[in-house]
This record gives C-alpha cells, sequence and structure tokens, in this order.
C-alpha cells in the first residue's frame, strides 16, 4: 500500500484534507495544534473499469486497490529546532513514500494564519531542510568513522557530504539537481527532502473557477511536481454524503469527480503507479503495480507462490475484454496474449495467472 504524508502549517487543511480523502472525521479546529497525534486513514483508488468487471464476472466481491494518508501536526517555523509540535511528528512522514504539502491560499479572518501559499511552501521546505541537515549530519559523522574501517563507503559518504552540503543552505534535496542513482543512493539515509513531492493548494469557495490560476505561481516554483488546487472544505463535506447523493453535490459545485478521483491521479502519476485487474465469479480486483514491472513480479503482488511457480500470464486489455463481453468469449476471438515473465505489464491489463509450485 503506497503511503502520503500530508504537511503543512496550522490550519492550512490538513485533517480536512485528510477526512475528504479518507472520509474520515477527525478533528479539524480553527487553532494551531489541533492535531496532536497522527491521523491515518485508507482509501479505496477508484477506478470505473472494475465494476464493469465485476458485473461481467458476476463477481461476488470487488476489491479496490488501496492508500494510506498521514495527516501530522502542522509545522511552524522553528519545527526543526522543537518550536510547536511538528517536529514530534516528522517520523512519521519519514516513513511514508511520498510527501503532500498542503498550502493555504483562502482569507477567512475567523481563521489565523497567513494566505500566501508561497510563504507556506517555504516555511515547510526550510523546515524539512534543516530537519534533514540534522539527521544527515549525524549519519556522516557516523559514516566518516566507519569508512576508515571499510573503504566500500567512499562513495556512499561522499554522496552524503554532497547532501549536507546542499540542505545547510536550507535547499530541499528534490531542488539539488542530483539525478536519478544519486537520489537512489540517497534513499538508505531516509531524508524527508528526498521523496517525490505533490502540493495541494487548498483554495476558498470564491476562487473555485480560477483554481488553476491560484495555483500557478506554486506550480511555477515547483517545476514538474505535482500541484493540484482544491476547495479542501467543500471537498470534506462531500466527503460526509451518501455516496449516491455525492456526485450531484460535487458537480453543482463545479468540483467534477471529486478530489479523491484527482488527488490520487496526480499521486500515482507522482510514483509512477499503474493498476492491473485480474476478475472472476469470486472477485474482481484491482492491483497497484510501478510503470515497467514485468509479469512475474506483477504475480507476486498476488501471492508469493504464483511468482515462484511463474509459466505464463494469460492478458488482455481490459477495454478488449470488456467489448467481448466474457474471458470465453475474447479467448474464441484470439484477443487473449499468453506472456512470459519478462513482459512487461500495461496499465489496465487483464491478468490471468498460470503457475505450479
Amino acid at each position: 500500500m503506497e503511503r502520503f504524508g500530508f504537511v503543512g502549517l496550522p490550519n492550512s487543511g490538513k485533517t480536512s484534507l485528510h477526512n475528504a480523502l479518507a472520509g474520515g472525521d477527525a478533528v479539524a479546529a480553527r487553532h494551531a495544534f489541533s492535531t496532536k497525534s497522527a491521523n491515518v486513514g485508507v482509501a479505496r483508488v477508484p477506478d470505473s473499469r472494475l465494476p464493469k468487471l465485476a458485473a461481467m464476472s458476476g463477481s461476488r466481491r470487488t476489491v479496490h486497490a488501496s492508500v494510506q494518508f498521514t495527516d501530522i501536526g502542522g509545522l511552524v517555523p522553528g519545527s526543526s529546532r522543537g518550536e510547536g509540535l511538528g517536529n514530534a511528528f516528522l517520523g512519521h512522514v519519514r516513513d511514508t513514500d511520498a510527501i503532500v504539502y498542503v498550502l493555504r491560499a483562502f482569507a477567512d479572518p475567523d481563521v489565523p494564519g497567513g494566505d500566501d501559499p508561497l510563504d507556506s511552501l517555504r516555511v515547510l521546505e526550510t523546515e524539512l531542510a534543516l530537519a534533514d541537515l540534522d539527521s544527515a549530519a549525524r549519519q556522516l559523522g557516523k559514516l566518516a568513522r566507519a569508512l576508515k574501517g571499510d573503504p566500500s563507503l567512499r562513495a556512499s559518504h561522499d554522496l552524503l557530504a554532497r547532501a549536507v552540503a546542499v540542505l545547510e543552505d536550507g535547499l530541499p534535496l528534490y531542488r539539488a539537481g542530483l539525478d536519478g542513482s544519486e537520489r537512489a543512493g540517497l534513499r538508505q539515509f531516509f531524508m524527508l527532502t528526498n521523496k517525490p513531492v505533490l502540493a495541494v493548494v487548498n483554495i476558498g469557495e470564491d476562487r473555485i473557477a480560477d483554481a488553476e490560476q491560484v495555483a500557478a505561481p506554486v506550480q511555477e516554483e515547483l517545476g514538474d511536481a505535482e500541484v493540484v488546487p482544491l476547495c479542501v472544505q467543500l471537498e470534506a463535506e462531500a466527503a460526509q454524503l451518501d455516496e449516491s447523493e455525492r456526485p450531484e453535490l460535487l458537480a453543482a459545485l463545479g468540483l467534477g469527480s471529486g478530489a479523491l478521483d484527482r488527488f490520487l491521479a496526480s499521486a500515482y502519476h507522482l510514483l509512477g503507479l499503474r493498476t492491473f485487474l485480474t476478475t472472476g465469479p469470486s472477485e474482481s480486483r484491482a492491483w497497484t503495480f510501478r510503470a515497467g514491472a514485468s509479469a512475474v513480479e506483477c504475480a507476486g503482488a498476488v501471492h508469493s507462490d504464483i511468482k515462484r511457480g511463474f509459466i505464463r500470464a494469460d492478458t488482455i486489455a481490459c477495454d478488449d475484454l470488456l467489448e467481448a463481453g466474457s474471458w470465453v468469449a475474447a479467448q474464441k476471438q484470439g484477443l487473449v496474449r499468453s506472456e512470459g515473465k519478462n513482459y512487461r505489464v500495461a496499465d489496465g491489463d487483464v491478468m490471468e495467472f498460470k503457475f505450479n509450485v
């Protein structure tokens, strides 16, 4: 299960976003540090293909892919030195796969705090970079001592030393111009700013029509990172409605399909995630895999025995299977392919694994 950590200033809307995405009811108060422990929620990934497959196969149950969200206490200037409550929660973010900056861009005289998302972004980046600097400097000292007895550690030592130099300037590592192999080499040190980043710009109800314009300065600042403008309060309110009522309200408010669909589309793109599917009378299920994964790797996502005894993967694109009307009909039409273990799985592939253990 992929894990996302929400990071923001107090009253940025982190907890409301958590509720909107996970359908929870965590307290979202109009004062700083209302979140005093990490809120963890799980949400299913919406996939319009899955219920169609389930209907075609007469599946007794439908299982969506899931993601996990962790909402921590608000960070403030000085959090990396123990100010406020934020520093106590940074450990929760280190365990996640990606960081989601929640940036306030709505004005409300009843809610303390500024509404310039760029100001918020700069504070958050600085605090995470300083927290990384503290951790990296300590690890570099240990690595320098170990290097005296083990010269093979030289590459790791020099890479970490370069990271420390960047962090000393208050820059997050994702702004350091490191290439993919260098970023991969730093993963062993669990740096916060070495994680993929996505930003949610929390806009007011009065700015829905020009949401992209409000988010544009943040997009320019973060470059290639995903930036999603959302009216978090309305999304959280919609999440409390019955599923049958929700689409009508979202459409009336101009919110489209809602926060979850748009957020997860961006999050999947950020982490390079894709979905393959399995279907049958007992179950239709969506499985998450990383782009470029092989058939045998995807088999392992279903069960380790299937990976160990992999023979082949009978495969068809979901749209082709639905058009054929059944797996048997698709086989008769020659639409089902037999793929080997090195086949690179495509998003939307429906797969039936053959194995022997």
